[in-house]
């Protein structure tokens, strides 16, 4: 055993050189968001009758209990003020760690890098053991970073603790679940794929749980995800049921090790099978359409649930602010019809964020591509410099303004049911739309470093959380404001869009074709990289 484990430490060091910017960004990031929540809650619910009355109001809407979960402890200003890092946040940090664990194990596969490696004295099961022990690390880092950020925003001590375990232990284990993925898998598209789609079903497992009534019920207990909120940091703080996705992990790793010893290097245990051959996949622009569309389909299928889910809220998000500042506060801004349009312009202002993460992640493809040699392969027929590129741009670009079509469509949908006004339908679509040229900015950045700095590529990622981190915390770090006009995300308008928002609309497209631009240069002069 000791044996198969030669050259693990190597690894590791290896890999936390190449995630040296991006891990700690998303640990800053995730905790960041934690902090401005916990700080912020005290004022929007100061006493303990106004947070009663938004616990009970939120417990009995079965769309916010589906989404984000139940409240155990009404009275608690940490439960109430964390309800949506307990479930929806949570999934967000298993895919984060599902991206760690198959970026470390396949995916150096896939590109050759580990079969180098290999050329030394590594052990087979090296990868996976360094693969674990940073995402390991970075989910017990990120809990503890986390905890201080929670005490720093003025919540209990043990209840910030058992959240943070709870991030951690979660993060532990569906690394676990990737690390098997991994094996599965003979793709690292695939491993993600099949990583997510675990999530997924974990987190619907929670919701149907969640719904039940008295909740929670057996589903719950059969999600980590639904584990992470029976911990009920802030609610009684069950220490207890943290062994569980650790004992999740336990039960994993072996299984990761023994579906390793049973595959080559570099195949996976299930082989993707190629498609049906049709007209419709031919070429250049078809090869950049199949290599996003099932991804794009399982964003699209998630923004349109969760669109119905968000928009469906809109009929009761005046009853959640009770107290008598809150209540002031709703007539200062006009009314609760002026509530439910800030509250709808910062749902989809969020989903647009979310958006732009698969704009950068599908022109990633441009470089994951000429990492693994295809681009030399397409290059050598008729296909130029200039159409492979924008095969795989415009899919992103086009992507990512079909998903903000369906976000819109979404959430207008689900706010004029539970408004009883059709006009929501349109005027919430504008909304969404009108974000897609801050996405485009972003998925811009892509090209521009991929045709000047190919192998610094994932730099992106940081462009892309320090844009986010400008927009949601400027203000509260005092940024000067050239600094955080310096996000795309800045300049868009939000509900109700008027026609003050078309200018800063038409200067965020012309920088995404300014920047793009850039980075079609820099890709026609420069020579292909491994």
């Amino acid at each position: 055993m000791r044996e198969s484990l030669v050259g693990t430490f190597t690894l590791v060091r290896l890999a936390l050189r190449r995630d040296r910017v991006l891990l700690p960004l998303w640990i800053i990031a995730f905790a960041l968001m934690a902090y401005s929540t916990a700080a912020a809650s005290g004022d929007l619910f100061p006493n303990e009758q106004a947070r009663i009355e938004a616990a009970t109001t939120l417990n009995s809407t079965a769309s916010m209990v589906a989404l984000f979960g139940r409240i155990y402890d009404p009275s608690s200003l940490g439960a109430l003020a964390m309800i949506k890092y307990s479930a929806f946040m949570t999934a967000a940090l298993a895919v984060l760690m599902v991206v760690i664990t198959i970026r470390h194990t396949r995916q150096d596969e896939e590109t050759g890098r580990l079969e180098l490696l290999s050329s030394g004295r590594l052990g087979r099961n090296a990868p996976i053991a360094a693969a674990l022990v940073i995402s390991f690390g970075a989910s017990i880092v990120l809990g503890l970073v986390t905890t201080a950020a929670l005490i720093g925003g003025g919540l209990p001590v043990a209840g910030s603790l058992a959240f943070g375990l709870g991030w951690a232990a979660t993060g532990i284990a569906f690394s676990s679940v990737a690390a098997v993925a991994a094996q599965i898998a003979s793709s690292s598209r695939s491993a993600i794929g099949m990583s997510v789609i675990v999530i997924a079903v974990t987190y619907a497992f929670r919701a149907v749980g969640d719904l039940a009534d008295p909740g929670p019920s057996v589903w719950s207990w059969l999600s980590p995800i639904g584990w992470n909120q029976q911990v009920r940091a802030y609610a009684g703080d069950r220490w207890a049921v943290l062994l569980l996705p650790v004992a999740l992990g336990v039960v994993l790793i072996p299984v990761a090790v023994a579906l390793r010893a049973h595959r080559d290097l570099g195949t996976g245990l299930r082989q993707d099978r190629p498609g049906p051959a049709g007209w419709n996949r031919a070429g250049v622009w078809g090869l950049a359409v199949r290599l996003q569309e099932r991804v794009f389909l399982a964003w699209a299928v998630a923004v349109v649930v969760f669109g119905v889910l968000i928009g469906s809220l809109a009929g009761t998000v005046s009853d959640f602010l009770t107290s008598p500042n809150a209540q002031e506060l709703i007539q200062k801004l006009g009314g609760a019809s002026a509530l439910t349009d800030a509250f709808l312009a910062a749902e989809i202002a969020i989903m647009g964020t979310l958006v732009a993460v698969y704009g950068v992640s599908a022109a990633n493809h441009l470089r994951s591509e000429e990492a693994a040699g295809h681009t030399e392969v397409v290059l050598a027929t008729s296909t130029t410099r200039t159409m492979w590129a924008t095969s795989h741009y415009a899919a992103a670009l086009i992507g990512v303004a079909l998903l903000l079509l369906l976000t819109g469509v979404s959430v207008g949908v689900g706010a004029a049911v539970a408004l009883h006004d059709s006009s929501q339908i349109a005027r919430v679509t504008v909304a969404a739309l009108a974000q897609i040229p801050a996405a485009w900015v972003v998925t811009s950045v892509v090209l521009l470093i991929f045709g000047w700095l190919p192998r610094l590529t994932y730099a992106a990622w940081g462009f892309l959380v320090a844009f986010i981190a400008l927009g949601e915390f400027g203000v509260l770090w005092n940024a000067p404001q050239w600094l955080m006009d310096l996000s795309p995300f800045q300049h868009t308008p939000l509900l109700p869009v008027g026609t003050s928002g078309i200018t800063p609309v038409v200067w965020l497209v012309v920088v995404s074709v300014v920047v793009g631009g850039i980075g079609y240069l820099g890709w026609r002069h420069r020579d292909l990289t491994s």
